[in-house]
């Protein structure tokens, strides 16, 4: 099993979607690029403490590769926006891949320049190597599956959901 942390806006959409994939073992909630104290959703909301809203996704590259994860994080959210993902407004919403190895860095970086030429903008998504993880509170794992008829799960998440499940329905479990 490998790793890799990836931050695209809000992480419930982002876990939702990765929990969902044959091959990825465990997608969990979290917290990635600011220290410990901090590592909460109350301090990470204000936007000052360096950390990303992420998910930390563990998978079996024999089962799916990193190319197919990066598939699906370029379509589940908007990598030309900065420090944003819609109405979520904050550096803790940045676009980011957060690399445990060298060669996840490289096959990043290689991966955005093949797709930049399908967006209309410049791909802001930060390429870095893993800093250390935080699992956000226990209520933040499977929140859309938990709190579907939420509001935010209902207009936000729900939407982006539909798209990924018809964009990969080869690739669901």
């Amino acid at each position: 099993m490998e790793k890799i942390i990836l931050a695209g806006g809000c992480f419930w959409c982002i876990e939702a979607a990765f929990n969902r994939l044959k091959g990825v073992g465990s997608a969990i909630s979290g917290y990635c690029g600011g220290s410990e104290q901090t590592a909460n959703y109350k301090d990470v909301c204000s936007g000052l403490t360096e950390h990303a809203e992420a998910v930390e996704i563990t998978y079996d590259p024999n089962l799916i590769d990193l190319v197919s994860l990066l598939e699906v994080f370029f379509s589940i959210h908007d990598p030309t926006q900065t420090n944003r993902q819609g109405n979520d407004i904050g550096p803790q919403y940045r676009s980011a891949i957060f690399c445990v190895s060298q060669k996840q860095l490289q096959l990043s970086q290689d991966y955005i320049h093949l797709i930049q030429s399908k967006f209309s903008a410049p791909i802001v998504t930060q390429v870095v190597p893993a800093q250390p993880f935080f699992p956000a509170e226990a209520y933040h794992q499977q929140y859309f599956v938990e709190n579907s008829q939420q509001g935010y799960c209902q207009f936000v998440v729900a939407p982006k959901l539909q798209k990924f499940t018809e964009m990969f329905a080869d690739k669901l479990k």
